[in-house]
């Protein structure tokens, strides 16, 4: 699902001609610690809400292997993770795309 979200369906959309559609990304703190391996950029569902000041925050849907759906139902969003980064550590901002059109 995630390679369709980040690699199939832009070109599909280049192919239709729609050349000026961005995905939506913003920049807000990690509610809990994420496991990531450096080496590749990760693509993690999460869970994008607003704590209790109103302010967006968000936190991992759970497992994130590629063959658990449950995780991916749950989500509201992919956190971008660098290929460079490892662990992230909460209260770290990170970079996230909300879903859209898709889910």
């Amino acid at each position: 699902m995630a390679t369709y979200y980040q690699f199939v369906l832009p070109a599909l959309r280049r192919m239709l001609g729609q050349h000026d559609i961005e995905p939506v990304i913003v920049k807000v703190p990690c509610k809990s610690m994420l496991k990531k391996q450096p080496g590749r950029t990760d693509f993690q569902r999460g869970i994008l809400s607003c704590n209790d000041k109103g302010e967006l925050v968000v936190d991992g849907a759970g497992m994130q292997g590629s063959h658990i759906l449950s995780g991916m139902s749950r989500a509201n969003c992919f956190i971008i993770l660098p290929a460079e980064s490892g662990n992230i550590e909460a209260g770290t901002l990170v970079d996230v795309q909300p879903f859209e059109g898709l889910v």
